[in-house]
């Protein structure tokens, strides 16, 4: 499974590729492994949901899980950074990062990053309504 950056940093097309696609489905599939995760197609790339609440994205083949103060510390201690693009040449950083593969192919610590990445969306949902 592809999870490490490799892609430009602005999408060359709002449509995801076949490639995508089929990546996104592979994803989609080994996730629900842990939780019944769905996916809606999202400027070139998906957003991923879990009741209803995005907790994670795809782009560019890469997957990136929602973080907060929370559960931040997690990916940086092995070295995970967020997902950035270019717009209007400036660099944005979302609050997305891409987890590990060691992670992502241990289904047990996989469905406790989800659970983090869950609440760190619930809890950004929360501060938006403030």
């Amino acid at each position: 499974m592809h999870l490490i950056p490799n892609a430009p940093t602005s999408p060359s097309s709002p449509m995801p590729s076949s490639e995508s696609k089929a990546f996104k489905d592979a994803v989609v599939t080994y996730l629900n492994q842990v939780a019944p995760v769905t996916s809606r197609a999202m400027f070139g790339g998906y957003g991923l949901y879990l009741e209803g609440v995005m907790f994670a994205l795809i782009a560019y083949e890469i997957l990136y899980f929602k973080v907060d103060d929370g559960n931040r510390p997690d990916y940086e201690a092995v070295g995970m950074g967020p997902f950035i693009y270019s717009r209007d040449g400036k660099d944005m950083v979302m609050s997305y990062y891409q987890i590990p593969s060691t992670v992502y192919e241990d289904l047990a610590t996989l469905d406790e990053w989800v659970e983090k990445a869950l609440a760190a969306a619930r809890r950004g949902k929360r501060k938006k309504r403030s």
